[in-house]
């Protein structure tokens, strides 16, 4: 019997063996994958902190003629309006984090247990929601009319607070990684549903939390279209709808700007230059990229545990 299960495991590890060529071909395929996805974000850098007048007479280049911190020098001392948005950026991303994450996991929870009535109910709803959906006038028309959040802060975090497949990846994670016989010693011990929600079944469930909790931050992180929709006002204005409106406009006259408008080539010459644009993008990717590793570690198992529906 030793000898079977001797011979087995050494049939599995010969089986799942890699060599040395193809692990080096391996490393190397991954490095070549890093390597083009990094590369556009270093691009990104290297134009920002380029001069403008390298930029405008050799265009885009890994190895600008000329230096320069110009660009950022623009942004934090003329820029008001982009470092204001930038703070509303990350308020209304703490603040839709922290509503969304307490609707999702209370949802979820409910959902998870095999034991609540409505299971069935509050499930078909949840799923006929991916499936159907009032469209773009409804929902405006039930948010700025009916909610009354037209130019109002609720306006960008509401809508996309919940959804269903944060729902699902999360009720799947509490149904599979939080055993039955913990929530019933609970239970017996004379802890409220409330009490083991919060205090036995979040944290063991850090995983599945940080993967929703990620997914929300850059739903919010890179929202336009809510600000696009509901709000007017420019204090309200967050960084993604700003950066749109900055290209929108400088498109605009840029067609314009040589049809005879002395105004329009003002204009022109007083909106961000090219590598102030730049200087923007990466000021908006930077909180995302630093805030990426915390999450990391909690990011694949979260996903992998609570991406399968039973």
């Amino acid at each position: 019997m030793k000898t079977d299960t001797t011979e087995i495991q050494d049939g599995e590890t010969k089986f799942n063996h890699i060599g040395k060529g193809a692990n080096t071909a391996f490393h190397l395929v991954f490095i070549l994958l890093s390597i083009l996805c990094l590369a556009p974000l270093v691009f990104v850098i290297i134009i920002s902190f380029s001069s403008e007048h390298s930029v405008m007479v050799n265009g885009y280049s890994f190895r600008p003629d000329e230096w320069s911190t110009g660009a950022y020098e623009f942004v934090f001392q003329s820029g008001g309006q982009v470092m204001h948005s930038l703070g509303m950026s990350a308020l209304v991303t703490v603040t839709g984090v922290a509503i969304g994450m307490a609707l999702t996991s209370t949802y979820a929870y409910v959902l998870s247990r095999k034991t609540f009535r409505y299971r069935k109910l509050f499930t078909g709803i949840l799923v006929a929601t991916m499936f159907f959906n009032g469209g773009l006038v409804s929902t405006y028309l039930v948010v700025a009319n009916f909610l009354h959040l037209k130019n109002n802060f609720l306006a960008l975090v509401l809508p996309v607070a919940v959804t269903p497949f944060n729902i699902i990846v999360l009720r799947t994670f509490f149904a599979t990684s939080v055993p039955d016989a913990l929530i019933e010693s609970a239970k017996i011990d004379g802890a409220s549903q409330f009490k083991i929600f919060t205090d036995i079944v979040l944290p063991i469930s850090l995983p599945g939390l940080a993967t929703v909790a990620l997914f929300l931050t850059l739903t919010y992180w890179n929202d336009w279209k809510n600000a696009l929709l509901y709000i007017d006002s420019k204090s309200l204005y967050p960084l993604q709808y700003l950066l749109m409106k900055i290209e929108r406009n400088i498109e605009f006259i840029a067609q314009n700007a040589g049809r005879g408008s002395m105004g329009l080539d003002s204009a022109l010459s007083r909106l961000p230059s090219e590598t102030a644009k730049m200087a923007i993008v990466v000021i908006a990717t930077l909180p995302i990229a630093c805030a990426y590793p915390f999450f990391q570690r909690y990011f694949v198992s979260g996903l992998t545990v609570g991406s399968v529906k039973e």
